[in-house]
């Protein structure tokens, strides 16, 4: 890092630190926002991925131009190839993965760009393999678009939940979609390099493709690597599709914006193949938004929310450990928290009506007994419902 950008970074932080010192729960719901409109009275909100963090200012500046000159119309072809120019550029500056922008096409999210890839970029009726816990709509979309969906009950050793790949084998008998969410949602571990690989040997024999779900790899912390499932090797290039986004990372999900990587020339002919009507969609303004976000100045806002949220997790990883009942393991990314609550009276389902923490309860994530939060917010707000939830332990 050279001192300009080192700079830049601790200004950031400071911004950040002095932006989140003066927000309250009040101020909080009157902004609107999913999270804290849901709330009320002395409710907290951690149900939902949205950060309460300040905009990069890099990213509030383009949008305003965006909107400024009129661009609210439908994806102008430049301002999306800006958007996958600048998604090729960040992923080789920030995880060493050499990304042609040529294979980088736009969807408005990474939901989407999972029903496409069901409807388009596998064989129709492709069954859907899905490591458990998961992101809540990954156990719902494969049924809805009526693709068969086989749950994988992932092992839980020491905290750490892994893929047995005799299991997977079984799963992925004659040929399916492997949905591989790394970073994971919900416990926000960041796969080793070998446990990618013997995941990748087992694809590759059973003649599979992954869908690699990896829209919260700007969101490592700093003990941590994050490795593109695609960039492993040429087996892995050849039988994945990549879905990434801003939108965790800078906070854009209403934006409407994700790429989806095609390293495969087989999916890229595919997706050419496919109906317009079926690809189209991505916002203008977020497009705008994602090329700014993935910029040099977006990139130095993004460290410096890892570092207020890495901060955070430490502030709550410490608080929890006066909770002994719960298990709980901290993440190595993301703002997701994954919480045990086997071992206490009333489980998840009492969490909410007792301390008035709003969170997901595991079940909708395919495991029963856990928790999720979601703890994008102030500091203030993080030890707030950790202390609850240590009280709620007793």
């Amino acid at each position: 890092m050279d001192t300009q950008q080192g700079g830049n970074q601790h200004a950031e932080i400071d911004a950040i630190d002095a932006a989140m010192q003066q927000v309250d729960v009040g101020q909080l719901r009157a902004r609107g926002s999913v999270k804290w409109s849901a709330t009320s009275g002395d409710q907290l909100g951690a149900f939902i991925a949205e950060s309460d963090l300040p905009l990069a200012p890099a990213v509030q500046h383009a949008i305003t131009e965006a909107v400024g000159r009129g661009l609210t119309g439908y994806l102008p072809g430049h301002v999306g190839a800006d958007t996958a120019a600048a998604c090729a550029a960040f992923q080789q500056r920030r995880f060493g993965w050499p990304v042609d922008p040529e294979h980088v096409q736009l969807l408005p999210d990474v939901l989407g760009a999972f029903a496409f890839t069901l409807g388009h970029l596998v064989d129709a009726g492709t069954p859907v393999v899905l490591p458990t816990p998961a992101y809540m709509p990954f156990l719902e979309l494969p049924g809805a678009v009526g693709n068969e969906l086989r749950t994988l009950p992932m092992d839980e050793v020491d905290g750490r939940f892994t893929i047995d790949p005799d299991r997977l084998a079984a799963s992925l008998e004659g040929g399916a979609l492997l949905v591989l969410i790394n970073p994971h949602n919900p416990t926000g571990q960041v796969a080793t390099r070998d446990e990618l690989l013997q995941i990748a040997d087992v694809v590759e024999r059973t003649g599979s493709t992954v869908f690699a779900d990896e829209i919260h790899s700007p969101l490592v912390y700093s003990e941590h690597q994050h490795i593109p499932y695609a960039s492993l090797d040429e087996r892995t290039a050849a039988h994945s599709v990549t879905a990434v986004s801003a939108s965790k990372g800078w906070n854009l999900p209403g934006l409407a914006c994700a790429q989806l990587i095609m390293t495969s020339a087989e999916h890229r002919r595919r997706w050419t193949d496919s109906p317009f009507v079926v690809r189209h969609g991505t916002s203008p303004v977020g497009a705008v938004a994602a090329t700014a976000a993935y910029s040099a100045e977006g990139v130095a806002h993004l460290d410096a929310v890892v570092d207020y949220l890495q901060r955070g997790r430490d502030l709550f990883a410490g608080r929890m450990a006066q909770a002994p009942t719960i298990g709980y393991t901290a993440p190595a990314a993301t703002y997701i928290h994954w919480l045990d609550l086997r071992d206490v009276d009333g489980g998840p389902g009492e969490v909410a009506k007792r301390t008035g923490v709003l969170g997901t309860n595991g079940s909708a994530c395919g495991t029963a007994g856990f928790l999720r939060l979601t703890l994008a917010t102030s500091h203030a707000v993080v030890g707030e419902i950790a202390d609850r939830l240590v009280s709620f332990s007793r």
